[in-house]
């Protein structure tokens, strides 16, 4: 399984776009080879070099295995998004206090769909995801604070 972005390469800086110095939306994020058997798809995204610990920006779950493109301005049909670490439900963008922090798009192929509530916190989808990982992919991009 494969994720990549068509706005910034792996181990690379996030367009000021996608970022709380720009429009902050989340970047549009490319989905490839998924493995068969895949239900569902579910995205965590996450940055571990915040202040007080890994700070949770995005969770995306019920993703159908047929996205190949997926854009926060369009989500597919019947997708959950849940609370991020500012307590709102969507996306946060990245806006670091001081250095350069890695921002880590993590989506894992599920068995199943998952039976946890639109607003859920990451608890809540990290449980559900227990025993129903059928593989998972890695995007890290970064931001330096301005």
């Amino acid at each position: 399984m494969e994720l990549s972005s068509p706005t910034f390469a792996a181990d690379q800086l996030i367009p000021t776009e996608f970022t709380a110095r720009g429009v902050g939306t989340a970047p549009p994020l490319v989905i490839a080879n998924i493995p068969p058997g895949t239900v569902a798809l579910a995205l965590i995204v996450h940055d571990p070099d915040a202040p007080r610990g890994d700070f949770t920006h995005w969770t995306v779950w019920n993703i159908p295995p047929t996205t190949t493109l997926l854009s926060q301005n369009a989500l597919p049909k019947g997708v959950c998004q849940g609370t991020n670490d500012i307590g709102t439900v969507g996306y946060t963008p990245p806006a670091p206090p001081s250095g350069t922090h890695h921002y880590l798009f993590d989506l894992y192929a599920l068995d199943r769909l998952l039976d946890v509530p639109m607003g859920a916190p990451l608890p809540d989808l990290h449980a559900a995801l227990l025993g129903h990982i059928l593989s998972q992919a890695q995007l890290v991009g970064t931001v330096t604070a301005s």
